[in-house]
């Protein structure tokens, strides 16, 4: 490739052949046509994703000197793909793509025109959350620096995901930030790592991504007991990692925001029956029980139930879940 690169687009390839297709061609159907590099990591999926996604690119040979294709020998897991991405890329900025999403065709050319317009490190939009039959507009929040917009991921008025936003390449590489190896649940806060060391960015109101809710297969989704305890623990990990980084850089200053992040992170133990959960929730944090009622970006209902748990009063959180979850979500909304 002559051209300069300008975006970097990062897609990890695991176990999605039924979802691919769509995403590698949304990709390929970008309206920014030069200036694009499309690096997919093979991280040695069992299934057909590869052929599916030279299928595609067969659809779309002016593509053909955009794509790299990398491939690990062994299965390491999404942020060991996304660093694999990173270490060969070369644009200005990298976006980051899970392979059973898609995106809207003006999605990357939006998403820099925005970033050069205002020197922006980092852009953040809209997303649309897609289930098999409808989707939701999932409407993001919009901030003045990079310090407000990281309280707002800390209290959860707005998202870390890593796939709606384009990042500075050099944000990644000046400061070291790298995805955690070895511990995939929770990732993607990697993302706050990234706002802590930018300088300016911009949220641009329109939803150009597609984040699928239907493959059991994904990186995330499992049944499996043992799997789920190392997802726990690759949870907490990812928390304290986050927390750590955060706090070198701004001292104390965000400690209301980081007690709000360690509510958020064990707020799901509260969502069943199970009493391990409950215990679990007990044991994660105590010390930020004292900020349940003043995080005002969650919902009234929710700190509520938190404050209820806190207090040991899980009859109240038994009945949360059977009355509004099972009952209101699982049989009326159903």
């Amino acid at each position: 490739m002559n051209e300069s690169i300008l975006i970097s687009v990062i897609v990890p390839v695991y176990n999605v052949e039924r979802f691919i297709t769509r995403c590698v061609c949304s990709l390929f159907a970008q309206t920014m046509d030069a200036g694009v590099e499309f690096i997919f990591v093979d991280d040695a999926t069992p299934d057909s994703s590869i052929e599916a996604l030279q299928n595609c690119l067969r659809q779309y040979p002016q593509r053909q000197k955009q794509v790299k294709l990398l491939r690990h020998s062994v299965n390491k897991g999404l942020p060991a793909a996304r660093n694999t991405g990173l270490d060969v890329a070369t644009g200005e900025y990298v976006f980051h793509c899970d392979s059973d999403d898609y995106l809207e065709p003006d999605a990357l050319e939006a998403m820099y025109r925005e970033a050069k317009a205002q020197d922006a490190d980092i852009v953040w939009t809209d997303w649309y959350l897609s289930f098999q039959k409808n989707e939701r507009y999932m409407k993001q929040p919009d901030y003045p620096s990079p310090l407000e917009a990281l309280k707002g991921m800390l209290s959860g008025s707005m998202k870390y995901n890593v796939w709606n936003k384009l990042v500075r390449r050099s944000i990644y590489t000046e400061n070291g930030i790298r995805f955690p190896e070895g511990h995939n649940m929770g990732e993607d806060m990697t993302m706050m790592q990234l706002f802590a060391c930018a300088q300016t960015v911009r949220y641009l109101p329109k939803a150009y991504y597609h984040y699928v809710r239907l493959n059991a297969h994904s990186f995330t989704q499992t049944s499996d007991s043992k799997a789920q305890e190392q997802h726990l623990e690759d949870l907490r990990y990812n928390v304290q990692r986050t927390i750590s980084f955060i706090e070198k850089r701004y001292g104390q200053k965000l400690e209301r925001e980081i007690a709000f992040f360690k509510l958020e992170s064990k707020f799901p133990f509260l969502i069943t029956t199970d009493r391990a959960s409950f215990c679990r929730w007990t044991e994660w944090f105590p010390e930020a029980n004292a900020y349940i009622l003043q995080n005002k970006n969650v919902s009234f209902r929710s700190r509520l139930l938190q404050f209820m748990a806190a207090k040991g009063q899980f009859w109240y959180v038994r009945l949360y879940y059977m009355l509004l979850i099972r009952l209101v979500y699982g049989v009326i909304y159903k």
